[in-house]
């Protein structure tokens, strides 16, 4: 961690300003899928021998250059407008006194302030497109360059305006590869309906096996969910473990027979599958959003298309190899992989913007005659 000052390039290397949201540490300790993966990307684009300033809110344990916003993060305020508010500003604020060649934004308000810059803008849209979010981003018009986590997510909405698809990923060597399960299942995230926990305890009560859960139950609409319907399925065979830390979610997913994932929207990517295929252990899901494009049906897991078909491929995933789960987030998952896919963007951003900053008419150029 250092203080401020002017980004540096390195022979070969871009300058490039990473602002993560406000609401975690960097890497977060538990809970925080955006954070972990701003995080990883950081520390890869670092190793490739890119100068990267980082902002963030709170703790960072990074090789970048790395300026906080807020000394420690406010995850107790998530949902909250104003945080977002001020990360923004104070971000803002860091950037104008940088000097580099994009600016890549995690975070939801941050975008707000690229027009005012003059190096290219890149940002990662980590939600599901709804008609706010659509409408937000189609307001930003070129100010700034859009990448999606998926297909799905960028065939959700077309017309924006997208500069690629770069797939989330994770350091596959920081988790830990086991090839012999053991016979109980795993759901893994934050208790929403959208996440489908009570459908886990389902599937897995329909198929005899015994479930673990473990996950973020903090804010108002996660405790309601869960009294409402997932503490009345609990019992002998499904169990709530509480929230899992970065070394807690590791050892479950290793020594869990699968994942159960049954999501219940549109996911535009759902990082803990290739948590779990990283640990050679296969993801049982449902057929929403990027869901085909993460789990290899029949080979790293199944992807089924309604939840009476869980139970039989809760089955059926023992037979699956373990060490095909691992190569398939080596070879497509892994951060390296991220890196190379978020460099080609950079490079291609950057391109884009020069173009047009060379084939842009003066205002004070004289109008030609007609």
């Amino acid at each position: 961690m250092s203080d401020l000052h002017p980004a540096r390039s390195r022979s070969g290397g871009l300058r490039i300003a990473m602002v993560a949201p406000p609401w975690y540490e960097l890497p977060p300790r538990a809970y925080g899928g955006i954070e972990a993966m701003v995080s990883d990307l950081t520390t890869a684009l670092v190793r490739r021998g890119h100068t990267v300033t980082l902002i963030g809110a709170g703790r960072a344990d990074t090789p970048a250059d790395y300026v906080a916003t807020y000394p420690e993060a406010p995850s107790s305020r998530i949902g909250e407008p104003l945080p977002e508010v001020v990360h923004a500003a104070a971000a803002a604020a860091t950037l104008a006194s940088l000097d580099v060649d994009i600016v890549h934004d995690h975070s939801l308000a941050g975008p707000l302030t690229a027009a005012s810059r003059t190096a290219p803008t890149l940002v990662t849209v980590h939600g599901a497109i709804d008609d706010d979010l659509g409408e937000f981003y189609r307001r930003l018009g070129g100010a700034v360059s859009l990448a999606a986590i998926s297909g799905s997510q960028r065939g959700s909405a077309s017309d924006l305006n997208w500069a690629g698809v770069v797939h989330n990923a994770v350091d596959a060597a920081s988790f830990p590869y086991r090839a012999d399960k053991e016979d109980w299942l795993l759901w893994l995230g934050r208790f929403s309906p959208d996440k489908g926990a009570h459908l886990a305890i389902d599937a897995a009560r329909a198929a005899g096996r015994r479930i673990l859960l473990a996950g973020k139950l903090t804010e108002p609409s996660e405790h309601d969910y869960f009294s409402r319907f997932v503490r009345p399925r609990l019992g002998a065979d499904a169990e709530y473990v509480g929230e899992a830390d970065a070394a807690r979610k590791r050892d479950l997913l290793s020594r869990a027979r699968c994942l159960l994932f049954p999501i219940q929207w549109e996911e535009p990517f759902g990082l803990v599958m290739i948590e779990a295929m990283a640990c050679g252990t296969p993801v049982v899901t449902l057929r929403r959003g990027a869901a085909p494009e993460v789990v290899v049906d029949g080979v790293t897991g199944f992807v089924r298309t309604s939840p009476d078909e869980l139970p039989d491929a809760v089955e059926r995933a023992g037979d699956l190899d373990p060490r095909a789960c691992r190569a398939h987030v080596e070879r497509h998952f892994d951060v390296s992989v991220m890196a190379e896919g978020y460099e080609r963007l950079y490079r291609q951003v950057i391109a884009g913007a020069a173009l047009r900053d060379r084939t842009a008419v003066p205002a004070s150029a004289p109008a030609l005659a007609g």
